[in-house]
């Protein structure tokens, strides 16, 4: 099982699969990052939090936490 937080700058995966449960996984499918969609890594901040990544043709900013629950392939 790889995670987003553990893709590299530049890569492109797939959400396979969302981890975690009522609020937390919500907010996250609210922010677009639902099953099969493709997200971009762009940067990782120098202490690894947050992560930005490109959804659905717009930027986003994730933290570390959040993003071990998403499940990419």
């Amino acid at each position: 099982m790889k995670t987003l937080k553990q893709s590299g700058i530049g890569d492109t995966v797939r959400v396979v699969k969302l981890h975690g449960e009522g609020a937390v996984k919500r907010r996250i499918m609210d922010m677009g990052l639902t099953k099969g969609v493709e997200v971009h890594i762009r940067k990782v901040a120098p202490l690894g939090d947050p992560i930005e990544v490109t959804v659905r043709g717009y930027e986003l900013s994730i933290r570390k936490a959040d993003a071990e629950m998403i499940e990419v392939e």
